[in-house]
């Protein structure tokens, strides 16, 4: 037999990796040189690296070829190099391909051609862009090929702008008529929702082919444009084309997505027809049909049908009956692949925990999970971030955290998952703290993580980095994207940013509920409680459907501006609605009444709801305590025991509360004890206040004292002031000074420890210590709160200040206060407030200095409303001892019911009395 040439030898090499026999190929190769028959060459190689890239050969028989390569010699031959640099990156060590492309000392166009091609396959796409325009730079004219390629990591990453400018560049170098670049071109604009203009560059082409079509009906489809793409398909037959699985699939995918089973069927018997229908992307397209559509029988009986054998289906499955929350089912199948020894892929182990995710199965999710280790899933992005997702929502955040730090590296759908999910949970620090990491790594931020930042910052009400954030979302192109203009909405308004907020609010969709919802939430939160009413009024006019979530908003409007008539209002549009049969609402409401200073009303709304949970008994708990009906909290608390509701934090503070306002020490600090040995509740620091309040308004100033000093956790400042407060009321001016000393160290600027502190002097009859403590504040700058009331007149507020002169019914409404209080001192009235001053300050003060806000108040409303209306007033701080008792006298008197809402609680005063039984 002659001896065969290296012709010979990479001839029957090549042929051998043209029929997929890659590993006679590789044998051949070996023969060669164990033999040492011939040496092998350019053509070698580029042979043998093709039997490579065809047949599913082990990287390290890759790497021993790439050895022998250089080993010849042949380590900067283009011929060789370029294939190797495809063949590496084909298999995703695009880390390699790089090395080999930048140790070329000469590269071609091929070479730089796989290089971008390679970069783009590989999420590499910043990277892709950058080399072309490296390439371009050297002046080397890019090729269709390099174009479709950069088009493609463009489309990849969502860079219009770069996209467009690229198309500017086909232009300019005449690649407008090819249709391979303008394929890439119609998908880029797709992808990126400019139908237009992919339609427009589909129009103008000259020459289409298949995939120019297949490109626009996919684009089409996925897009939502069933009844375009079907036109397109038409047209195509029409163009002499036939369509193949891919067009047939993105046909399907079009019926799915309209829900159109009748279309969908049709076209499953085109492809049976065809002889498409045993096509693993047809059969993913029909079953998805059924399952979207919701016929689950049929999904189910094609399913069984299928080559089952195709991981796709096997995942279609489980999202089919996770559609429907049919968690069994959908576990079963997961099973059976397990039995059947599917292999499962990326979207298999997604497909179930998210069904896991929406019927809240953490515990199934967790196993879930060691499959996923097990298998080496949790190294794959998207399973990451799923996964992430799942610990997230189901409140596992440390687990998610632990995830995306092992596992996520630079996958921006994990980061932007973890942020949300600290939002999600209202941790707000840590979900900025997250998307700041983030973006320090260098990973763009995508919607949801501009969406979700904004989100935290109007939690924790951080304007200025909220404004950075808008910024930055805007340069990054999401501006008109709803989520985050609905963030916006929220973010200005909880600001009290009334004007921005309105400027987002026009901004979004019209009639978005999110939005209105948004403005309203937003203005009550930040205090702007009369325009969260007047969106909510708005809203109505223009028939915007309210839900749960707006009317509990513009109920607690109604209730921080104690207005009564608009909170009834609202309660109208409630009944109307069809709402106020809702938990949540039924609460609000509750809360609501008893804000406004109708206990009656918040008790029938109460006993009215059809169903109660623990916020229900909290509110009407919270608001007979707060209304001084001390004992009917207790017993309510007693009836909610019995009705098996356990009782939470709140509810304690509520029942401590009442305990402290009747004076009932010792059962109180039972309640107190019991929160830990009976109901497993650590007490916060709301209720050590309960407790030493209880103590102190007894009288028991040293037990309060030591309490303080033994509390497991740090008194933090409304402690200390509890106790201060009460020293004054008790002149105690050992234990006050003491509570003042951690006072200032805490809140060093706060006027009410300077205020309680020179009280505690004047009670103390310490005059000098009295005028020094003045003085600190004064060179402080330190300025005390004034002391105002309102009161609502023929729907008018009405504010008073002491001694106010102001109001246009002035002489009329303190000459009315004269009359009252000489009837009052009638019979036994006796004024008491000068007890802060000494005799030399008591003869030089003008005596309208000593008429309080209130005492205004309630004279004008006493003057202006029918008498069978009761005379509700609102005061911004506690009501003095000397005004307490004026209001016992002046409901006797005048014989109406008067109720005063003051910083801490409500008094109800009637027929001389009030609700507090003057322990307050």
């Amino acid at each position: 037999m002659p001896e065969r040439t290296i012709f010979a030898w990479n001839k029957m090499i090549k042929e051998f990796a043209s029929r997929n026999l890659s590993g006679k190929a590789l044998g051949l190769v070996s023969r060669m040189v164990n033999e040492n028959v011939t040496t092998p060459d350019e053509g070698t190689f580029v042979g043998i690296l093709e039997a490579c890239r065809v047949g599913n050969v082990a990287f390290d028989v890759v790497e021993q070829i790439h050895a022998r390569m250089i080993y010849q010699g042949l380590g900067n031959s283009t011929v060789v190099c370029n294939p190797l640099i495809d063949l590496y990156s084909r298999n995703g060590f695009v880390d390699l391909a790089r090395k080999v492309f930048d140790g070329l000392r000469m590269k071609d166009h091929s070479s730089w051609v796989a290089m971008i091609s390679g970069l783009s396959k590989n999420e590499c796409e910043e990277d892709a862009i950058r080399l072309f325009c490296d390439m371009y730079i050297l002046g080397i004219m890019p090729t269709p090929y390099a174009l479709s390629s950069v088009l493609s990591a463009c489309k990849k990453i969502q860079s219009f702008e770069t996209g467009e400018q690229l198309h500017g560049l086909v232009l300019k170098l005449g690649f407008a008529s090819d249709t391979y670049v303008c394929n890439a071109l119609v998908s880029l604009y797709f992808y990126l929702g400019n139908l237009i203009s992919a339609e427009h560059i589909f129009s103008n082409m000259s020459h289409r082919d298949a995939v120019t079509y297949n490109t626009l009906i996919n684009g089409l489809s996925q897009c939502g444009y069933s009844e375009k793409a079907i036109g397109l398909f038409k047209r195509m037959k029409f163009d002499g084309l036939e369509p193949d699985c891919n067009t047939l699939a993105s046909l399907v995918i079009a019926c799915s997505g309209d829900e159109a089973l009748s279309g969908g069927q049709q076209l499953h018997a085109y492809t049976t027809k065809l002889g498409f229908a045993s096509y693993d992307k047809i059969e993913g397209a029909l079953l998805n049909l059924y399952a979207k559509c919701s016929d689950i029988e049929t999904a189910l009986d094609y399913f069984l049908e299928t080559e089952v054998e195709n991981v796709v289906l096997w995942n279609v499955m489980l999202v089919a009956y996770g559609l429907l929350d049919d968690l069994r089912n959908s576990f079963r199948i997961f099973r059976q692949m397990q039995m059947e020894e599917i292999v499962p892929n990326q979207y298999t182990y997604p497909s179930i925990l998210k069904t896991c995710i929406r019927l809240g199965d953490l515990e199934l999710g967790e196993q879930i999970h060691c499959q996923i280790v097990k298998t080496s899933f949790q190294l794959n992005a998207y399973v990451c971030s799923v996964l992430i997702d799942m610990y997230s929502k189901l409140g596992k955040l440390d687990t998610a955290r632990d995830i995306l730090v092992r596992f996520a590296g630079k996958d921006v759908v994990s980061w932007t998952t973890m942020i949300a999910g600290y939002t999600q949970y209202n941790f707000n620090d840590k979900a900025l703290t997250t998307f700041r990491q983030m973006l320090d790594l260098g990973i763009r931020s995508d919607e949801v993580g501009f969406t979700n930042a904004i989100s935290a910052c109007a939690g924790l009400q951080s304007l200025k980095e909220g404004q950075q954030i808008h910024a930055q979302s805007c340069v990054s192109g999401f501006s008109f994207d709803l989520p985050l203009q609905n963030a916006l909405v929220t973010l200005y308004s909880r600001c009290g940013k009334v004007e921005e907020a309105y400027l987002a609010f026009e901004q979004t969709e019209a009639g978005d509920n999110i939005a209105w919802n948004a403005l309203v939430s937003g203005f009550q939160q930040s205090g702007n409680n009369e325009e969260a009413l007047r969106v909510f009024a708005r809203m109505n006019r223009e028939g915007i459907h309210s839900n749960n979530f707006t009317f509990g908003s513009a109920v607690k409007a109604a209730s921080e501006t104690a207005n009564m008539k608009q909170g009834k209002q609202v309660h109208a549009v409630i009944t109307k609605t069809g709402y106020d049969s809702e938990t949540e609402v039924s609460n609000a409401l509750v809360s609501m009444y008893a804000k406004c200073g109708s206990i009656s009303d918040a008790k029938k709304q109460f006993l009215e709801a059809s169903t109660r949970n623990e916020v229900s008994w909290n509110a009407i708990i919270n608001a007979y305590s707060k209304h001084g009906y001390g004992s009917e909290a207790l017993d309510l608390f007693d009836q909610m025991i019995r009705s098996n509701v356990r009782p939470n934090h709140v509810t304690f503070v509520g029942v401590l509360s009442a305990c402290s306002h009747i004076g009932l020490v010792g059962k109180g600090i039972e309640y107190f004890e019991s929160m830990n040995t009976e109901y497993g509740l650590a007490p916060k620091p709301e209720h050590y206040v309960c407790v030493v309040d209880m103590l102190t308004r007894a009288g028991l100033l040293t037990r309060a004292k030591e309490f303080i000093e033994e509390m497991p956790i740090e008194p933090d400042a409304l402690v200390w002031r509890t106790l201060l407060s009460a020293c004054v009321v008790h002149k105690n001016l050992e234990i006050g000074e003491f509570a003042a000393r951690h006072l200032v160290e805490l809140e060093p600027e706060d006027s009410a420890t300077y205020v309680l502190l020179s009280n505690l002097y004047a009670v103390c009859k310490k005059w000098d210590a009295r005028d020094q403590t003045r003085q600190k504040m004064k060179e402080k700058g330190v300025k005390k709160e004034p002391g105002q009331s309102w009161i609502e007149v023929r729907n008018t507020i009405h504010p008073f200040y002491v001694g106010d002169q102001n109001h246009p019914l002035a002489d009329e409404i303190h000459e009315y206060f004269r009359d009252l209080t000489k009837q009052a001192s009638e019979i036994g009235y006796v004024q008491d407030c000068f007890s802060l001053l000494n005799e030399a300050q008591q003869e030089a003060k003008d005596p309208a200095i000593f008429i309080h806000s209130e005492k205004l108040a309630i004279s004008y409303g006493l003057l202006s409303l029918p008498s069978t209306m009761p005379v509700n007033v609102m005061k911004n701080l506690r009501v003095c001892n000397d005004c307490h008792d004026w209001i016992k006298f002046i409901s006797k008197v005048s014989n109406r019911e008067i109720i005063v809402r003051d910083a801490y609680r409500f008094h109800h005063f009637e027929g001389g009395a009030c609700s507090c039984k003057d322990y307050w």
